[in-house]
């Protein structure tokens, strides 16, 4: 079994979390009616059907986010829960980013680059040595904190319903 230790900043802490852990599951609604939300009212004008969002919100039950194939990060600042970043393995040496999210109120504070920089740990740790990741176009300010942090643009290693951009990087081992 991998043991991760937590991050901690002068105000960010990250730590693993059970992905059914009560601070987690209101952290997945509030990403899901984030992203559900920008879509609609970009494509349709409209916000999310509430009916809809419980359904994909239960749908996903974020299974694959628990050991020993994967894990979820909670980041916490001033000791609220305010942001997340899964790890799931695809493969022996590949792991898939999923779920990186930060509340607006929290964002421009440094969290972003700091939970995916956790999660790449948290990867090395499962015996990743490449991630990959999928979003979409509206979602530029993911793209570019993807960028920023040295991953590349990729061609499609999945076929999501709503996945435009595929980016990987290889995660070298801090200990050679």
């Amino acid at each position: 079994m991998t043991r991760m230790s937590s991050t901690t900043t002068t105000a960010w802490s990250i730590a693993p979390e059970p992905h059914d852990s009560p601070a987690a599951v209101a952290l997945w609604r509030a990403y899901y009616t984030e992203v559900s939300d920008r879509w609609y009212l970009l494509h349709e004008g409209r916000r999310t059907d509430p009916d809809e969002l419980e359904r994909e919100v239960a749908a996903d039950s974020g299974d694959y986010l628990a050991p020993p194939g994967g894990l979820l990060l909670v980041a916490r600042y001033g000791g609220e829960p305010l942001g997340t970043a899964g790890v799931r393995m695809l493969d022996p040496v590949t792991a898939e980013l999923k779920r990186v999210f930060l509340h607006e109120r929290a964002r421009g504070r440094g969290g972003a680059a700091l939970l995916v920089t956790a999660a790449e740990d948290a990867a090395r740790g499962l015996g990743a040595e490449r991630m990959v990741l999928d979003t979409r176009n509206d979602l530029v300010e993911a793209r570019a904190l993807y960028t920023r942090l040295g991953y590349e643009e990729t061609e499609p290693h999945n076929q999501q319903l709503y996945a435009e951009h595929w980016f990987h990087k290889d995660l070298f081992r801090n200990d050679l």
